[in-house]
């Protein structure tokens, strides 16, 4: 079966792009490349991608740069590549809205691995009801979460969030009431034994807020700082 997912590599060095290239067009995935921040960053908003490959490391606007510009105007589901021993850039990198990393050198088929598991929890990918009879669905007054097909509505309306955004409010969803450290949800949202920045917790709840106050102010008041401690998902009494 063919796939028409579509997938922008931004990555200055050419045997790496090419490397990637070869194995995911293995995988039947349409690839398109970049050699430099300025034009992957043109490329990733004037086109639609599921899944950008961003190096770090790029000559003039650097993947830090180029993923926070994508994050202002796209909910692209991006894995940022990183040279061993860059622990504060990765962090960067989930602050400015990152999904997953990859350590360089790498396995290509650790790439592809990572690409399949990622497009599989994206929100762009389509689920058909007639597949599952039991759907993993949370509902309350403001909020409808459908896990199987990673769809957010708020009032009504669909919600536009990153993968990692999506996990958050997913996790945080499944325990109403339950406060969460940000060392606990670093831990359990982002699964990565790092010593993360907490500041990405909070940056992500900022911005997962501000989508879900466009569109519904009562589904971004369920999310609640606990001050001093972390943050919960409150369900108001009727």
């Amino acid at each position: 079966m063919v796939s028409n997912e579509k997938i922008l590599v931004i990555e200055d060095e050419e045997r790496i792009r090419r490397l990637i290239r070869m194995y995911l067009e293995r995988e039947d995935y349409m690839v398109e490349e970049a050699e430099d921040g300025e034009f992957g960053l043109q490329q990733a908003l004037e086109n639609d991608y599921d899944l950008i490959l961003l190096d770090i490391m790029l000559p003039g606007k650097d993947g830090i740069e180029v993923c926070k510009d994508i994050r202002e105007q796209k909910d692209t589901p991006i894995i940022m590549l990183t040279a061993k021993g860059e622990e504060a850039n990765r962090v960067q990198g989930f602050e400015v809205g990152t999904d997953d990393y990859i350590v360089k050198p790498f396995s290509p088929r650790e790439v592809v691995l990572r690409v399949k598991a990622l497009l599989r929890r994206s929100t762009s990918k389509a689920f058909s009801a007639e597949e599952h009879t039991t759907r993993d669905l949370i509902e309350f007054p403001h909020l409808f979460i459908d896990n199987d097909a990673h769809r957010v509505k708020a009032d009504g309306k669909e919600v536009s969030l990153t993968p990692k955004e999506y996990e958050l409010l997913y996790f945080l969803a499944r325990s109403p009431d339950k406060v969460f450290d940000r060392e606990q949800l670093l831990k359990e949202v982002w699964k990565y034994e790092f010593f993360g920045d907490l500041r990405t917790v909070d940056t992500h709840v900022k911005r997962l807020r501000e989508k879900l106050n466009k569109i519904s102010e009562d589904a971004a008041k369920m999310i609640v700082t606990v001050w001093g401690v972390g943050y919960k998902f409150e369900v108001e009494g009727d």
